[in-house]
């Protein structure tokens, strides 16, 4: 299947970004799925533009969705999520994982979601942010700069340190396979990663205001019944 993507329209947002609207990382999103029904397309254009994850909304109203990596189909994930809850300002969307409830508040979109539906993440603490700065990416191998052996690795791998543990700021950095996330790749850093905070939250148990990559900003808190929010800024890039 031969596709050009300029000629399906798509917007670029940034999600999770800091304070004064730097970083945060791409998503795609396809506004009018329908110009692209079918999951071999939506496939093929996912990996074509190249973003960590790539949105088609399949109805605007009720906030169906359908999510895709350059590799993969996936039920849910966190920045997907909040950027399109902000394009669509809709009270939920529809992911096949289920229900995901959507707010506006301020600079930050939220949405509230399950962490299981999230696939799987090696949270691993650190004593200090200042080691969490230092690591270098997980290698093939052998022990490296996180300190886990790359084959121990299971799914990505989420470093993090308290900053400051009374006030629930953490310092992270998340680590993940390339390409479709086969065990043979090789890894590399995530800016920022919904699915990872979601489930150190509920780990914690406790409210968070995640520092991640370079200048990303995440903030989390738990909810009834093993809920979780996840909010962040979205930016309109292109």
């Amino acid at each position: 299947m031969v596709l050009d993507a300029r000629v399906t329209d798509y917007d670029v947002l940034r999600v999770f970004c800091g304070p004064r609207g730097e970083y945060g990382n791409e998503l795609g999103v396809v506004r009018e799925g329908s110009v692209l029904p079918e999951r071999d397309g939506r496939q093929a254009l996912a990996a074509k533009l190249g973003f960590g994850e790539t949105v088609f909304v399949d109805d605007p109203e009720r906030g169906v969705i359908d999510i895709y990596t350059p590799g993969a189909r996936l039920p849910f994930a966190g920045r997907p999520c909040v950027g399109t809850a902000w394009l669509l300002d809709v009270p939920e969307l529809m992911t096949p994982a289920g229900v995901v409830g959507t707010r506006l508040d301020g600079e930050f979109t939220w949405i509230e979601a399950r962490p299981e539906w999230a696939g799987p993440y090696t949270l691993r603490r650190y004593a200090t942010a200042a080691e969490v700065d230092a690591l270098s990416v997980p290698s093939r191998g052998g022990p490296n700069g996180t300190g886990v052996p790359r084959d121990e690795v299971r799914g990505s791998l989420y470093a993090w340190a308290w900053e400051d543990e009374a006030a629930g700021r953490v310092r992270a950095r998340s680590f993940r396979r390339r390409g479709n996330g086969v065990e043979e790749a090789e890894m590399e850093e995530d800016e920022a990663t919904g699915a990872a905070a979601l489930q150190l939250t509920a780990r914690l148990g406790r409210a968070l205001n995640i520092a991640q990559g370079v200048g990303s900003q995440l903030l989390t808190a738990p909810q009834p019944e093993g809920w979780v929010e996840l909010g962040g800024r979205v930016l309109l890039e292109r």
